[in-house]
């Protein structure tokens, strides 16, 4: 736990990139989950790297993906990895008062939320407000991969626009960044 205290955004990141090489050739996690880090985290706290907002798709497990573990990354999940008032409440408390500087948005191919986004049918009640989120994102892109980058260019946009997060880049060193996940190969490729 103590290592990863006061990493910046570079740091995070680099760990990040280096999990997902591990992961690529596991077959097994070996994120750090034993009953120490469980009783350290419990009697000192979390001081997670990085901030990930993802989707709730269950093929995508930010910790197994990064190879991480108990108090590593602080994970944000909903449906399309759309950006609301909740999550930039999340995003905010992560890096005041965890003190992490990196937020990564990833996305990922196959996404059903953005591809019931490009194919509107009969929305339900509270699907529509995330589905209409990310047909703002997307506009008429019809391939999926490209559908996905928009969709986290948008939530980057989102996050970056918000008063608490622009403020503390310029005065923590906060980075927000996006990513896409394939869900078939499990290579995350970081957008530039």
């Amino acid at each position: 736990m103590s290592e990863q205290q006061n990493l910046n955004a570079h740091e995070a990141l680099d760990r990040l990139t280096t999990g997902n090489r591990t992961y690529l050739e596991a077959s097994v996690s070996s994120g750090n989950i034993s009953p120490a880090v469980r009783k350290e985290t419990a009697e000192n706290g979390q001081v997670p790297y990085a901030i990930i907002v993802t989707c709730s798709d269950s093929r995508v497990i930010p910790e197994s993906i990064f190879n991480a573990g108990i108090g590593d990354l602080f994970v944000i999940r909903v449906a399309g990895n759309v950006i609301d008032r909740h999550l930039l409440g999340s995003i905010e408390y992560a890096q005041k008062h965890l003190g992490t500087r990196l937020v990564v948005v990833m996305g990922h191919t196959h996404c059903g939320a953005v591809t019931a986004a490009m194919h509107p049918d009969d929305d339900d009640k509270f699907i529509t407000p995330i589905l209409e989120e990310i047909r703002s994102a997307i506009g008429n892109e019809t391939d999926d991969r490209a559908a996905s980058v928009l969709n986290v260019r948008h939530s980057i946009h989102r996050i970056e626009n918000s008063f608490e997060v622009l403020e503390s880049e310029e005065e923590d060193g906060l980075e927000v960044i996006g990513a896409i996940y394939d869900i078939e190969t499990g290579k995350v490729d970081f957008l530039g």
